[in-house]
């Protein structure tokens, strides 16, 4: 093989204007096992607290034949796009300091175990303090690396999480440094369209702006053409064709350009109201939507509540809060339901945030099409606190990275190979996430 055809770096960047970067796909000259990225990538992490009811949300069948249960059956008009993932232990979350849903919530995205400290008082023992979480969490992991070329590197969103502290933070930029969401739907519309709806010709420069880039990138690319191989020449232009599909839609005719536009805000409800909970979500996913498709981020997180929160579902009939009937005796079947019904209607938020992303129109696939979402919690049963066998689905389409559609079961495959799995799912090469005694390399089966 000659020099020019030798295997490229990997970190390969095609880079424009002001530093703005273009992630490359990957290429044959890269590894000759790659295959290309058609569409830029996007990932949401959508995180409920205090686990579930484990048998009202297992489904029932095999990996390719299976039946939704009751927590997820809202989720069957997008059956295929799913990946139901059972048996899966956050073992790592069974060390260090820190009480079940202190751990839980501190190690989810990390991996790795909370520092030691005294901010906050155990939860089971006052006598008894913990630091933050003891790393950087996958959200961000990721945002460090897809998010150079967006206005938001990442994208945290809240509804009423509200407490500053370990048990209501999932975001980590790195050991001790959570990140806040954002509670207030109005501080989100304006930290994300402001700007534009302020200033219109904002979205002509910052158009402008992105079409200088993909000229350079273009320039770029006709420079690297001779030093590709066939299949690498087609890889790339099916790339930049892509490319150039996002910069029509944000040129198309509208306030911002064709499936990108201000959402309308309204006059919209007290963010720490209980019940304003419901409506308070439903903003937050229209805006995250909107903000994946005028691509200002290609990371975000979506938390609901905080692990202990004393939410009361109103609107499902209820009168206790989730924290106090996730504590209820496992044969009190009226809570137990409660329970049950407080899963089903998060999963109809979910199914509320897959339509969104479906709506929008991406080549000849949707939004949803190159978006991977992780639904978590911090325990897998609220009456145990335990954190083993953890209910996990993965749900889009990852760019096909996955091969969706399915209900797998593991025998105690350790969470933190599903971050690597999700890492390597998003393109970006690891062995090992959070703390490596508790990471065996990706979690086998997905399709990564």
């Amino acid at each position: 093989m000659s020099a020019s055809r030798r295997l490229l770096s990997r970190r390969a960047l095609l880079r424009g204007a002001g530093g703005v970067a273009l992630g490359l796909p990957f290429l044959d000259a890269m590894s000759r096992s790659a295959s290309a990225t058609t569409f830029p990538k996007r990932f949401i992490v959508f995180f409920t607290g205090l686990g579930t009811v484990k048998d009202a949300w297992v489904p029932q069948g095999t990996e390719l034949d299976f039946t939704l249960s009751e927590v997820l059956a809202p989720l069957a008009p997008f059956k295929e796009k799913l990946l139901v993932l059972e048996g899966i232990d956050m073992e790592s979350a069974y060390h260090g300091p820190g009480d079940p849903h202190q751990q839980g919530i501190g190690h989810a995205l990390t991996g790795t175990e909370l520092q030691e400290g005294d901010l906050f008082p155990y939860a089971c023992n006052p006598n008894a303090k913990v630091g933050w979480g003891g790393g950087i969490s996958v959200d961000q992991f990721l945002a460090s690396h897809l998010g150079a070329s967006t206005k938001l590197g990442s994208l945290e969103l809240g509804i009423q999480v509200q407490n500053a502290n370990v048990s209501s933070r999932i975001s980590y930029l790195g050991p001790g440094q959570p990140v806040p969401p954002e509670d207030d739907p109005r501080n989100t519309w304006n930290r994300l369209f402001s700007e534009i709806a302020s200033d219109p010709d904002s979205a002509a420069r910052r158009r402008a702006h992105r079409r200088r880039v993909l000229d350079q990138v273009m320039g770029d690319y006709h420079n690297l053409q001779g030093k590709l191989g066939a299949g690498d020449r087609e890889k790339l232009e099916h790339h930049l064709e892509a490319v150039s599909e996002i910069e029509r839609r944000l040129d198309a005719p509208g306030t911002i350009g064709g499936s990108c536009a201000i959402p309308t805000l309204g006059d919209p409800p007290e963010p720490f109201v209980n019940d304003n909970y419901p409506e308070l979500g439903r903003l937050q996913i229209d805006q995250l939507v909107m903000a994946l498709a005028c691509d200002l981020t290609r990371v975000a997180s979506l938390q609901w509540a905080s692990t202990q929160a004393g939410k009361v579902f109103t609107w499902l009939g209820q009168n206790e809060t989730h924290h106090q009937l996730s504590h209820s005796s496992p044969t009190d079947e009226t809570r137990r339901q409660q329970i049950v019904d407080i899963g089903r209607w998060h999963a109809e938020q979910l199914a509320y945030l897959l339509d969104k992303l479906a709506a929008v129109p991406e080549g000849t696939g949707t939004l949803l099409d190159s978006t991977l979402i992780l639904w978590c919690t911090d325990i897998a049963v609220g009456q145990t606190h335990a954190r083993r066998d953890m209910p996990y689905v993965l749900a889009g389409g990852a760019g096909g990275a996955l091969e969706m559609g399915r209900y797998l079961r593991y025998q105690g495959n350790s969470h933190n190979d599903l971050l690597v799995a999700l890492c390597n799912a998003m393109d970006v090469d690891v062995t090992t996430f959070g703390n490596p005694a508790y990471c065996t390399g990706k979690l086998p089966g997905l399709g990564v």
